[in-house]
């Protein structure tokens, strides 16, 4: 068989891919105001002003990161072209909020499209890094 063995992440046709949830104890209804806040924003895009969370905005961040929305669903699911700083071509973000209690909600991300596996290995410690936060910014209020 002369297949190249599997490379963990890797699909045929979506790249290097990384998938990261937790289960938050805030409402659909906080985590989304929370990811759509200046604070939530700056977790997740990095500091932009006035940014209009609606299909077709694009956006570019202080920091460099820059991208577009896709599919926006309320307190359910963005989806968004999302590209660090000197990538070639931006990957695809999709963050998903699942809820079936009142006051828990599972944020996920997920982002396909990555380069290289270097590259979902950052992206995969950089997501978590993002849900430790919102824990943390969400709980002290």
């Amino acid at each position: 068989m002369g297949h190249s063995e599997k490379i963990v992440g890797r699909t045929a046709s979506a790249g290097f891919q990384i998938g990261v949830r937790r289960t938050l104890p805030i409402s659909p209804e906080r985590a989304w105001s929370f990811l759509a806040s200046a604070e939530g924003l700056r977790l997740w895009i990095g500091s932009v002003d006035n940014l209009t969370i609606a299909a077709g905005e694009t956006f570019h961040s202080a920091e460099g990161i820059r991208g577009e929305f896709r599919v926006v669903k309320p307190r359910q699911q963005l989806r968004l072209k999302w590209a660090k700083p000197g990538w070639e071509k931006p990957s695809t973000l999709q963050i998903r909020l699942i809820s079936s209690h009142p006051e828990k909600t599972t944020v996920s991300f997920h982002q396909e499209n990555l380069d290289h596996a270097a590259t979902r290995e950052q992206m995969k410690l950089h997501w978590e890094e993002v849900l430790s936060e919102m824990l943390k910014q969400t709980r002290a209020h």
